[in-house]
This record gives C-alpha cells, structure tokens and sequence, in this order.
C-alpha cells in the first residue's frame, strides 16, 4: 500500500462541511494517509485548526491568503503569530500574491506577504506560497526574505520551464497539483521534468483542480493519489517511487515523524 501526503488541501472550506470524516476515510482508502488543511483568512485558519485537533493524520497551514490580505491588521498578526506555535501546526500559508483576481491592492498585498516570510523566518516555519500571475514580483520578495533552505513550499506550482531554476536556487519544493494532469498543460510537465524527486511535492488544492480522470467533479483529499499517479506517468516512474519520495519530502519539510 501506497502512502501519499496531501501537503495542500481545504477540508476547512465549505463544500466538506460536516462531511469531513468520510473524506478522510476516502483518502485513506487511496492511500493518501496525511493531509495539511490551508488557511487564508480568519474563518478557515480557525477551520484548519480545528480539523487538526479532531483528526490524527491532519495537519494545519494557517495565514492571510493575498485576496485577504486587506483583513490583514495587527490584531491578525498577533493571532497568527500565537497559534503559529501551536503543535499541528506545519506551515504559514497559504501567503503570496495573486495579480489575476487583485482582491486586496497590490502594494497591501506585497507588504502582508513580507511581513508573514518575516514571522516564518523568526519561528522557523515553512511557508506555503500562492502566487498568480505574479511571479516575478513573487519570486523578488522570496528572495529578499532569505529563508532558510527548504523553508518554501511553491503550492500548485504552475509556471514555465524557466522558472524552475530559479525557485530551485530558494532552495523551494516545487508541489504539484491536479494541473499536472490536464492534457493542455504539456508546458508544466516540462517544467516538472526538471525538478529533482528530493524537490518535489504533491497536493489536490481540494475542492479545486480536480485532477484526470475526475475533473469536472469536485476535488477531494484522496485525489493526491492521482496527481502522483500522473507525475509518475510523466516521468516513466513507478506510482510508489513518487509516492514514497514525496512524502519522505512532505515530513521533511513540515518537521515531522512518519507514525504510520
């Protein structure tokens, strides 16, 4: 048996209210045996919090996504930094920018985005990073951030070939999603094709991007398992050679012990 870790996921969000048990089970039936549940506002932060105390194999990222960062005052910044330091508790995210939808003014977003890469960094946390038509401005503060190697997690990783370097060089994980399997997306298994399996992670973003051979359905934790069944598909690999080395990544990155 397979065991996958879902680094990215949103059981927190609507669409799993009070049907969040039987989507843990249906994970652990695919193999997807860990989960990390993302925050990006005050309401689902304190979801994911939740889930993480009420299931074992659950996990918490927690921050103020860039469409809330306008929410982002220092009545929040005091929260994040005291539940930060909560035991399940893996990551800061998922924090970024995002240019397409500009829910929060762009400068509101660049400057929220410093200042949680600078809380990472003083509590030694990863962080999870959203980034959406923004990568060059994404990619200029990640670097002024100076985080420690293996402290960047580039969630639904979605650029170019010759990005791939370059996040590399941050000393990022590149985590991929559902994406990686729709067939309009040849430019991203390029992309992957570059990445080192030490580099590498996978995650649904559930409900969101479901990947083949459910998309069009709504997107659940236990569908990790298809987008490492087509990461290996792309790079001629067995499914438990990417299974076992992204999870190995996933414990290694959030600080954790394999208790499976």
């Amino acid at each position: 048996m397979v065991k996958i870790f879902d680094t990215h996921t949103h059981l927190n969000d609507t669409p799993f209210a009070g049907q969040e048990a039987s989507f843990v089970r249906h994970a652990a039936a695919l193999g997807v045996v860990k989960l990390a549940n993302v925050g990006s506002n005050q309401t689902l932060n304190e979801g994911a919090l939740r889930l993480a105390a009420e299931f074992p194999n659950a996990y918490a990222i927690i921050g103020w996504h860039p469409d809330d960062a306008k929410d982002y005052d220092t009545a929040a910044a005091a929260w994040l930094r005291a539940n930060c330091q909560r035991p399940k508790v893996v990551a800061i995210g998922e924090i970024g920018l995002d240019y397409h939808w500009d829910a929060s003014p762009r400068p509101v977003q660049r400057q929220v985005f410093a200042a949680q890469l600078a809380l990472a960094k003083a509590l030694d946390l990863p962080v999870s990073i959203h980034s959406r038509d923004a990568l060059a401005d994404t990619y200029a503060i990640l670097a002024a951030a100076q985080l420690p190697p293996q402290r960047i997690i580039m969630h639904s990783f979605n650029a170019t070939p010759e990005w791939v370097p370059q996040f590399l060089d941050l000393g990022a994980y590149l985590s991929f999603s559902g994406v990686i399997t729709f067939k309009n997306a040849a430019y991203l298994r390029e992309s992957l094709a570059q990445v080192p399996l030490d580099r590498l992670l996978v995650e649904t973003d559930a409900p969101y991007l479901t990947p083949m051979p459910h998309r069009g359905q709504q997107n659940e934790p236990g569908y990790t398992r298809y987008v490492a069944a087509g990461i290996a598909q792309t790079l001629d690999l067995p499914l438990a050679t990417i299974a076992q080395q992204t999870y190995r990544n996933a414990l290694r990155v959030f600080g954790l012990e394999d208790s499976e």
